[in-house]
């Protein structure tokens, strides 16, 4: 059964989804069920022993909380069956991302100094001419570079704020809750925007996405995921991670 697009969690009325993981948790030997279809207590706490022993995707522990997200889903019934989206077919955002794959690897110089050839010109592109945070900056200059060589505008709020980027974004939106019910929503070529408090964000392109988690092209990160890192890197990041959620554009 496919990921149905929504949390699947203790109260739940689909009996035709909730079979299917009590079905699935027989199978695996984790509890014995009456295939009621009735999301109660004992299939709660069925789903948390599932969790405790069985890893997601990237070969971690499974967050236990007795609910059945996007990754959850995946663990139990296999990657076929959880939104997989690796390719758009807007060559506009094709372009875009060809872009980002070809700055993965830039440095700052000297390290740590949000300063070098490379990152002066994505600064550059938002008015920025100092040694800054450049996340943004590098996501516009993405979108910049790609614009010129099509000749079109370019869509994106001319901003080195994350935050202000999203408040001000005449682009699509879609919210982090949105996201994480339904990992389908989040397609190649859209930013991610994340929240750190005080007006801190950190952003980027998404790649690719596999359930639950999203594979994307951010600078000023590193292989931590830090929000002030000393490159542009590829990185693997949970959906649920995104805490302020998405932008699409279209052109």
């Amino acid at each position: 059964m496919k990921y149905p697009g929504r949390i699947i969690r203790k109260g739940d009325t689909d009996t035709r989804i909730v079979k299917a993981i009590q079905t699935r948790l027989q199978q695996l030997g984790i509890e014995r069920f009456d295939g009621t279809g009735i999301f109660g207590t004992k299939t709660e706490q069925a789903i948390r022993l599932f969790q405790a022993r069985f890893i997601d995707q990237e070969g971690m522990p499974l967050t236990i909380d007795g609910e059945v997200g996007s990754i959850t889903w995946e663990a139990l019934f296999g990657k076929a069956k959880v939104p997989d989206n690796h390719s758009t077919s807007n060559k506009w955002i094709e372009a875009v991302l060809q872009t980002a794959r070809g700055e993965i690897g830039v440095l700052e110089q000297p390290s740590g100094s949000n300063w070098g050839p490379r990152i002066k010109k994505y600064l550059q592109t938002v008015n920025i001419n100092f040694p800054a945070a450049w996340c943004a900056a590098f996501v516009y200059w993405c979108f910049e570079e790609t614009a010129l060589a099509a000749e079109k505008p370019n869509p994106l709020v001319k901003t080195g704020g994350v935050l202000a980027h999203w408040n001000k974004t005449t682009g699509k939106k879609i919210t982090a809750e949105e996201a994480v019910n339904n990992p389908a929503l989040i397609k190649p070529g859209q930013i991610f925007i994340m929240s750190f408090g005080g007006g801190l964000g950190h952003t980027g392109i998404v790649e690719s996405v596999q359930g639950g988690f999203i594979t994307v092209i951010e600078g000023n990160t590193n292989d931590g995921g830090s929000r002030e890192g000393v490159g542009v890197f590829r990185r693997t990041r949970k959906i649920a991670t995104i805490n302020k959620g998405f932008i699409e554009y279209k052109i």
